[in-house]
């Protein structure tokens, strides 16, 4: 204990001596510990929006869009005709057990206006069933009813986003009057908010219509119950892959596809999504910080070239010390802490710095930081790593000096 109080000592009293140049030496390791927790707290941010974006759309979600279709000889890509219908709905709510609720989208662009405002919004209409599918709660007011979907009663279920653009900040909109296409609808609630999906889309930015009001009285359709899209809510998680291979057998039974003949639909989950998007943020992780280690590694060069160094100005100081009974272990501990305390001390200056670099980049990016305890424990390990392992080679060289020759040096 006392000689390892006296190393320290010793070590600490090297580096006071030279403090600017200690302080340089330790900024390459600073620089890649900061990098380090920086780039690894932002990438976990991003990831954790990114999954929390897809549980938005509900990881239990199947969704059934339109395939590419051929006629006459030519082929159509992917949702150019729809080939999916209401009809299709009906069928896979009946024929399916393990399927909660089942809805259907048909959805366009137009404009709404509500007294001297107006907005270009995605009208959608879908059955009552939808909000059940999307899990998507309502912030006030009620979802239409099965009986003003038959009816294809005037009622519209507006996103927070359209609201704001719609009505004056703190106004209700609830029974208020909006026109799509000129066609009056009152306003009977008001969905909570769900934010932006992973490519970039505003789900709040929407009006909800009934189908059937859709169809007749806004959208129109070349083709009655043509839909863009069916969404099934599974009821538990571990059906999902069972459920969409009867999904696809049960369509290509409706649409009476031939055996070796391609799907005329594509059939997708949130799962394969959410599990596709984990795997590129899980890349993009370590992908960042293995760029940030570099840093760390060339801050370790530094540390290495600075005590080769000092071993050469220190060299008589070394020959006394061994002349005097100091053995070859207490020349190379010496050296080895001197190494190890610079890469501390950076690798403690370069986490306060990291933490602050994230934080200070999420709040002006606006992005989701999470601070990781583990990769801030992992870059300071990583940096007293480095300080051992290029901290050896001066130290052994410092060890194996010829005391003799040593205390000639001038």
């Amino acid at each position: 204990m006392t000689l390892l109080r006296a190393t320290l000592r010793t070590a600490l009293s090297a580096l006071h001596r030279n403090l600017l140049r200690s302080a340089l030496t330790a900024l390459g390791v600073v620089i890649g510990v900061a990098a380090l927790v920086a780039m690894v707290s932002v990438g976990q941010g991003a990831s954790m929006a990114i999954q929390a974006q897809i549980r938005n759309l509900g990881t239990n979600v199947i969704m059934v869009l339109p395939g590419a279709t051929t006629a006459a000889g030519v082929r159509s890509s992917a949702g150019a005709v729809s080939t999916l219908s209401v009809g299709d709905g009906r069928a896979l709510a009946r024929a399916l057990v393990g399927v909660a609720e089942v809805s259907w989208v048909r959805r366009d662009v137009a404009q709404v206006t509500a007294g001297n405002r107006n907005w270009q919004t995605a009208i959608q209409g879908s059955p009552p069933s939808f909000a059940a599918v999307r899990d998507w709660p309502l912030k006030s007011g009620r979802f239409f009813t099965q009986s003003e979907e038959d009816s294809a009663a005037r009622v519209a279920v507006l996103g927070q986003t359209t609201v704001a653009e719609l009505f004056a900040p703190g106004a209700d909109p609830l029974d208020a009057i909006v026109r799509i296409k000129q066609v009056p609808f009152r306003v009977i609630g008001v969905l909570g908010r769900k934010g932006q999906t992973s490519w970039g889309q505003d789900q709040d930015d929407v009006v909800i219509v009934p189908f059937n009001t859709a169809e007749r009285r806004v959208l129109g359709a070349t083709v009655l119950g043509s839909v863009n899209m069916i969404l099934l809510s599974v009821g538990r998680t571990g059906d999902i892959a069972w459920v969409v291979e009867e999904v696809r057998r049960l369509l290509r039974a409706r649409h009476r596809l031939a055996e070796g003949q391609v799907d005329d639909f594509t059939v997708r989950t949130m799962t394969e999504m959410f599990e596709t998007s984990l795997a590129a943020s899980r890349v993009m992780a370590q992908l960042l910080a293995a760029i940030a280690s570099i840093s760390l590694l060339v801050g370790g060069i530094g540390i290495m070239n600075t005590l080769l160094v000092s071993v050469a100005e220190r060299t008589r100081e070394i020959g006394i010390r061994l002349a005097v009974g100091a053995k070859t272990r207490h020349i190379l501990a010496q050296f080895l802490v001197e190494s190890v305390l610079l890469s501390l001390a950076g690798g403690l200056a370069g986490t306060v710095l990291g933490v602050a670099t994230a934080t200070a980049i999420g709040r002006f990016a606006g992005w989701p930081v999470i601070v990781s305890v583990r990769a801030v424990v992992l870059a300071f390990a990583f940096a007293a790593a480095v300080g051992v392992l290029f901290g050896v080679y001066p130290a052994r060289r410092a060890a194996r000096l010829d005391p003799i020759v040593a205390l000639r040096h001038e």
